[in-house]
């Protein structure tokens, strides 16, 4: 998988860059619990046909939109053949089906959306909680967080793979986790360091 799975945003006039991103995530919203409430292969592949307009409308383009199925494409052999063998292949299509479906969507909403919209909406849907004890700032800073660390992470496995690979070493478990593991504890102290250092955390 790389980093495109996830989508990026692209500036656009489409349909959906003109929607307010809280639309958009209302929608990714009922979209999930559509496809989780409603069962059956068939709905699952309309739900998959409205995920590819969806991504074909955001400006992914037909190649963002090969490179997020490419990525999705191991997973989806995996839970395929695992549902088959317990429920049949009806309930493994439903289930990659819809997975894929959610995963072109989400990709759709983050290609035509920038990030700061996104976050800034999020703040103001959080805002009622704040006598609560919720701080709408420090949700949208971790959401922000892991927008950066998963597409980080994704890289960094690319590039592990890729050394271990290069070392002759592509089939050792060990070679591959344990630096995996160790750059991203290193990512994760060096982030947690600069927050400190800016006085986050601190209460």
């Amino acid at each position: 998988m790389t980093s495109a799975v996830l989508g990026a945003y692209r500036p656009g006039r489409s349909v959906l860059h003109r929607m307010r991103p809280g639309a958009k995530l209302l929608g990714l919203f009922l979209l999930g619990v559509a496809v989780v409430a409603a069962p059956g292969w068939p709905l699952a592949l309309i739900a998959l046909g409205l995920g590819i307009v969806l991504a074909l409308t955001s400006g992914m383009g037909t190649r963002g939109l090969v490179r997020a199925v490419r990525g999705f494409a191991i997973v989806a052999v995996l839970l395929f053949a695992f549902q088959t063998w317990q429920n049949g292949w009806e309930r493994g299509l439903e289930v990659v089906a819809d997975l894929l479906a959610l995963i072109l969507a989400a990709s759709a909403v983050t290609a035509s959306t920038a990030t700061d919209d996104m976050l800034d909406t999020l703040v103001w849907a959080l805002g009622p909680l704040r006598p609560l004890g919720v701080s709408p700032e420090r949700v949208a800073l971790a959401f922000s967080l892991a927008f950066r660390a998963i597409p980080l992470a994704i890289d960094i496995a690319h590039e592990t793979r890729t050394a271990a690979r290069a070392r002759g070493l592509d089939r050792n478990l060990r070679a591959y986790a344990t630096p995996l593991v160790l750059r991203m504890v290193a990512h994760a102290r060096h982030t947690g360091e600069a927050l400190q250092a800016r006085g986050l955390g601190d209460d």
